[in-house]
């Protein structure tokens, strides 16, 4: 989870992680929690845990997401579905976009003005092998998902995005971000821009 305060004050949890009471004193030490975001159709299944806890908070979705079977069968409740560009509850703090995937893939990225931090959830992953059992950091090895890139089992629906797709991620690495953060290992907490542009170079 990344937690972003917005000009306001108010909080952002962006693909927030499982819920606990210890969890949630923390976050609030830090700000009123006003809006939950799942930024794309896997980043989505603790989100009802925090909406009991905070129930006059906004919840966002990634588009596609609330058509799917796991989610409609599910207590979870979407809000509004985010897009290519920041609405007005955040517009002042975040620049947004979407990268339009294939398979029912997209993603929502946030761009944080002051830190120059752009926030990201699976299209980089950068997992520390020595961390991983045996087993899944074969696997994970094999699919460049420790290497500070796009895994290679997400680079099929990104392709599959065709030219917006490209288009999209050209945006993400003009931004030049100082910091880069993603749901999946270690961010690149410096040389944000050239990092962010090796990571696709796949693609672009």
């Amino acid at each position: 989870m990344t937690i972003i305060r917005l000009e306001n004050g108010d909080l952002l949890l962006h693909s927030p992680t499982p819920y606990s009471a210890e969890l949630a004193r923390a976050i609030e030490a830090l700000g009123r929690v006003r809006h939950l975001v799942a930024p794309n159709i896997a980043h989505w299944t603790y989100i009802a845990d925090w909406q009991r806890a905070y129930p006059d908070a906004t919840t966002w979705a990634a588009p596609g997401l609330r058509d799917r079977a796991q989610v409609r069968a599910s207590s979870v409740r979407f809000d509004a579905e985010l897009g290519g560009t920041a609405p007005a509850e955040w517009s002042d703090t975040l620049d947004q976009g979407m990268v339009p995937a294939g398979a029912g893939f997209n993603e929502i990225w946030f761009f944080h003005r002051q830190t120059r931090t752009l926030v990201l959830v699976d299209l980089i992953e950068n997992l520390d092998p020595d961390k991983l059992p045996p087993v899944t950091r074969l696997l994970m090895q094999a699919s460049a998902a420790t290497d500070g890139t796009t895994a290679r089992y997400l680079r099929l629906p990104v392709r599959l995005g065709g030219a917006d797709a490209r288009k999209a991620v050209r945006a993400i690495v003009a931004l030049e971000p100082d910091r880069v953060i993603f749901a999946h290992g270690q961010p690149f907490d410096s040389n944000g821009a050239a990092r962010l542009k090796r990571a696709f170079e796949w693609l672009i």
